[in-house]
């Protein structure tokens, strides 16, 4: 494997200040940006990660305690063989203190024991998996954007409460796509709801023919597509080339940003509910962050995990500056005690089994005629308040909550 300029990409190095400041190891902050850069995942993180990072660097200032910040980025091509080996060569060779982003949640599970054993954070900004604050949390571990859980939460109640009362799911066969079915099964049966059958779909995969024309036959009011990127794009195409919605069924694309429906059109996905953890048009500060990354990206607009890499990576840093030290523990004990306040997130906090809870928004696309302009894609239908959007605490199952609880003699999960 190329770990050089192929793979690493460039490194975004800015000047350090005066030296200064005991606890920063190897006397640098190098951050290693691991994510899909050429595949289903590319468009949704990808590059427009990187830049995220490196604009959070930029705007903190370039160094921290007197210590140069570096980052590095590096493809992980969805496979957790690849991104355990760049892992563990950056961690061991080339002294990385924090990994930020990473999608697919098989990766993520790899690296958040690689990072929890060697002692380096793990901010995830793009895998979905519950399991990061659930039976595999960690305590140098953030889980910062969204979950399976907020997203089944804030979609699947709100269809069956518009009548979408019966479903079949088409899931991604891995972690993230049986976490997201199964939440959202929990939430449909909750709201009233029927699931009627499902069919796991190869990850990454082009023909889902067989498996909407299974979901057609069950004639469920609603086709739950529990995928993600490129795999929901196709699925949405092809159901649109088979007449499924026109027929009738409603498709609910349980994971869906803001470049899928860029690249599908208004045409195509017009009238779809999803759930998000971020809009860019939402407000004047959403815009003006993102008219400052769409600068670097051609003028695309983020998705909801771009902007958490941005955000998670100045809570670091700042965090970072307080606690005096890059030592991964001391420092996300550190943001877990600072409160998050930034464009991307209001009155948000880190509890204790590294969920980030913050508000989530259930919106619809817009159609064609309705839109404004470029990227103009979404009508705000709900905030879910985030203690709504995310599982309680205590469901979770996190050992650090539990060993908590032990310790102080009390019952384990209590705040959510």
């Amino acid at each position: 494997m190329r770990l050089a300029s192929g793979v690493l990409g460039a490194v975004f190095l800015l000047s350090a200040g005066p030296a200064a400041a005991q606890g920063i190891s190897n006397d640098v902050v190098k951050l290693g940006v691991l994510n899909d850069q050429s595949g289903v995942y590319a468009d949704l993180a990808g590059q427009g990660s990187v830049v995220a990072a490196q604009m959070a660097v930029e705007d903190f200032g370039g160094t921290v305690l007197g210590k140069t910040i570096q980052v590095v980025s590096a493809d992980h091509q969805n496979k957790p063989d690849v991104g355990s080996s760049v892992a563990n060569q950056w961690i061991d060779t080339e002294q990385v203190d924090a990994i930020v982003d990473v999608p697919t949640s098989s990766v993520a599970l790899a690296i958040q024991e690689i990072t929890r054993r060697k002692n380096v954070a793990h901010l995830n900004s793009t895998a979905a998996t519950t399991d990061l604050t659930g039976k595999a949390c960690s305590p140098t571990a953030v889980h910062y954007t969204y979950d399976t859980y907020a997203l089944a939460n804030g979609t699947g109640r709100a269809l069956v409460q518009q009548g979408g009362d019966t479903w079949f799911f088409i899931t991604a066969d891995y972690a993230f796509g049986h976490n997201l079915e199964q939440n959202t099964a929990e939430a449909v049966k909750k709201a009233g709801g029927k699931v009627v059958g499902a069919v796991r779909a190869p990850f990454p995969n082009n023909d889902f023919s067989s498996f909407l024309l299974q979901a057609q036959a069950s004639q469920a009011k609603v086709i739950g597509l529990a995928n993600a990127g490129g795999d929901t794009i196709n699925s949405i195409k092809q159901a649109r080339e088979f007449g499924i919605t026109q027929a009738g069924q409603r498709l609910a694309g349980l994971l869906v940003f803001l470049s899928d429906i860029h690249s599908l059109g208004l045409e195509t996905t017009q009238g779809l509910t999803l759930t998000t953890g971020f809009y860019w048009d939402k407000d004047d500060e959403t815009r003006e962050w993102s008219k400052r990354w769409a600068e670097r990206m051609n003028g695309r607009m983020p998705t909801m995990v771009q902007a958490g890499v941005y955000s998670v990576v100045m809570h670091y840093l700042n965090a970072i500056k307080a606690a005096g030290t890059d030592d991964a523990k001391t420092v996300v004990a550190k943001m877990k005690e600072m409160p998050i306040n930034d464009f991307f997130a209001k009155n948000a906090r880190i509890r204790q089994d590294g969920r980030m809870v913050h508000d989530m928004y259930l919106v619809q696309v817009k159609g064609p005629q309705e839109s404004k302009g470029a990227w103009d894609y979404y009508n705000i239908l709900r905030t879910i308040p985030g203690d709504e959007a995310f599982m309680p605490m205590e469901a979770g199952n996190c050992p650090l909550v539990q060993e908590a609880a032990t310790k102080n003699g009390q019952p384990a999960g209590g705040a959510r």
